[in-house]
């Protein structure tokens, strides 16, 4: 805290390793008000330096829709979240298969069936149903 006679500028400053020595020339806590302020001359003559955030839009900004939506992709974060999504998926689909599967009548029951083999024999089980019930 801050005596009453005492002002910011007595203080020693106390900059992160993130943080530029001239932070503090313009904006709260340092950091400006926008993007647009990214590089900007504060009140002190200096220029700023740009947050890395912003520094990575302005180099993604000259990008074409096509490959801002490649980098994007690539990262760690969206792959592992693409991941879960897909693995999610094949589940949903391998149980819909087993039980497709439960409904068609083999020989033995418990007989291992490929999927391709499961879809054929259910259109031809399908089939004969129809044959059944038009005679």
């Amino acid at each position: 805290m801050l005596n009453s006679d005492q002002t910011e500028i007595d203080l020693p400053p106390t900059h992160s390793e993130t943080e530029s020595v001239f932070s503090d020339c313009g904006g709260v806590g340092g950091r400006g008000g926008g993007p647009e302020d990214a590089g900007s001359v504060g009140l002190c003559g200096q220029s700023r330096v740009a947050e890395p955030g912003e520094a990575l839009k302005k180099d993604l900004q000259h990008l074409s829709r096509e490959e801002r939506r490649r980098r994007r992709r690539a990262t760690a974060k969206y792959r592992t979240a693409h991941a879960t999504r897909e693995r999610i998926r094949v589940e949903a689909f391998n149980m819909a298969f087993a039980e497709l599967r439960k409904l068609l009548p083999t020989l033995p029951p418990d007989k291992k069936l490929s999927k391709i083999e499961i879809l054929r024999l259910a259109i031809c089980y399908i089939s004969y149903l129809n044959h059944v019930l038009d005679v």
